[in-house]
């Protein structure tokens, strides 16, 4: 076991605010054992970065880890050889051409959709009513799951979500896990044969065709479905918070001193949707004074490293004409997000500018109600707005 220094935290205020205990374990102690979470702890930029392309040390191939127990494993849980035969048909579908060519009209349209059906003078809760369906519905576009309702979606995702971060053994989160993934096998089997006479350019009608073993496709459909749902909905919901909430970042954003690109890429900076991602210990090392023995659990903590005072000033301001290449929030490594550019396009090229260019005086109505929450996965749990006028859409 690891040598590193044994802390304890108190998990429930962890999952409210991680970002105080990362401060002082940055400052203190930024290699650390953490009792309750049963695993040694990065939380340096520069180690971060370094381990994410030492695969040979810090794998990703975890036999007994959650992910692989309660979805498959998918090609996040592989390295070398085995991950890049998973990702190259994985990438097919999600590439930058395939965003441009395939996907990025369709998003538009599901955008298009969402927004003519609100009220003029409404008021919603802005994750769950506006969000969540719209990111839901474009991963169902991207998955070929178009068979499933966006409630469902964005449930099953959040299932797999709280069962692959529940460190703490919750029964019921596993139940809800166990239901989800069940859930979308059952969605997969339902599209198989359309899929079959109706070939297209979604994960599961690429990774078919490529001759992917079944066991991994369904495995790697639950990988897209786990982050591509609450990624984009979490960021799409709060860069508008960090937006609204900071007038001078919106009419930065507005003039064009930064991008609806700059914007996303602060916020997954700022309040990083994928907090940690696990890894094994493969063999014996050690990071200067720290040894890792084979089989150690480590978590590589990305919302740490994007906060690390050594490459951000004002690490914990939102700034949106910051320079966020140091940031690591689609990863460092040869894991680095397939799904960044889908993301990106989801985000910044669709969701940002249509709402905020048609929805009039787009505001926050209660900002005591505005509520964040988790550190493995963080994002928005609430944020009520308002609007006062619907305008068409005008490209």
């Amino acid at each position: 076991m690891s040598n590193a220094p044994r802390i304890d935290i108190d998990v429930s205020e962890f999952w409210k605010d991680p970002y105080p205990t990362l401060s002082r374990l940055r400052r203190d102690t930024p290699i650390a054992h953490i009792n309750q979470l049963g695993s040694t702890v990065l939380c340096g930029r520069d180690d971060i970065f370094a381990c994410e392309k030492m695969i040979d040390v810090f794998s990703s191939d975890q036999p007994t880890g959650l992910m692989t127990k309660l979805m498959g494993q998918n090609m996040m849980r592989k390295d070398g050889e085995a991950h890049l035969k998973e990702r190259q048909p994985f990438f097919k579908a999600v590439s930058p051409k395939a965003v441009a060519t395939q996907w990025l009209e369709q998003f538009r349209a599901h955008a298009d959709a969402l927004i003519s059906s609100l009220p003029n003078d409404g008021h919603a809760d802005f994750v769950a009513d506006i969000a969540l369906p719209f990111s839901a519905e474009c991963l169902k576009s991207i998955t070929g799951l178009t068979n499933m309702r966006y409630q469902d979606m964005n449930a099953w995702s959040q299932g797999m979500i709280d069962g692959i971060s529940n460190y703490t053994g919750d029964p019921a989160a596993e139940a809800r896990c166990h239901e989800a993934t069940a859930g979308i096998d059952a969605a997969i089997d339902d599209m198989l044969p359309v899929l079959e006479r109706h070939p297209n350019l979604s994960l599961l009608s690429t990774m078919v065709a490529s001759g992917m073993p079944m066991d991994s496709v369904r495995a790697n459909i639950k990988l897209a479905i786990s982050g591509g749902q609450n990624e984009p909905r979490d960021a799409i919901a709060g860069t508008t918070w960090a937006l609204l909430d900071d007038p001078d970042q919106l009419a930065a954003v507005r003039k064009g001193d930064a991008s609806w690109l700059n914007a996303f890429e602060e916020y997954a900076r700022w309040i990083s949707p994928i907090g940690m991602v696990p890894r094994r210990i493969a063999k014996s090392w050690s990071i200067r004074d720290v040894r890792f023995d084979e089989g150690d659990r480590i978590f590589l903590f990305y919302s740490s490293a994007n906060r690390d005072e050594s490459y951000f000033d004002r690490a914990d301001s939102f700034d949106v004409k910051r320079d966020t290449s140091k940031s690591v929030a689609f990863g460092a490594g040869p894991h680095f997000c397939a799904g960044a550019w889908a993301s990106r396009a989801m985000v910044a090229e669709v969701a940002l500018p249509q709402m905020f260019a048609r929805l009039t005086n787009l505001r926050i109505t209660d900002r005591n109600a505005v509520k964040l929450g988790g550190w493995a996965f963080r994002g928005l749990l609430s944020l009520p707005v308002a609007w006062n006028e619907v305008k068409a859409r005008t490209s």
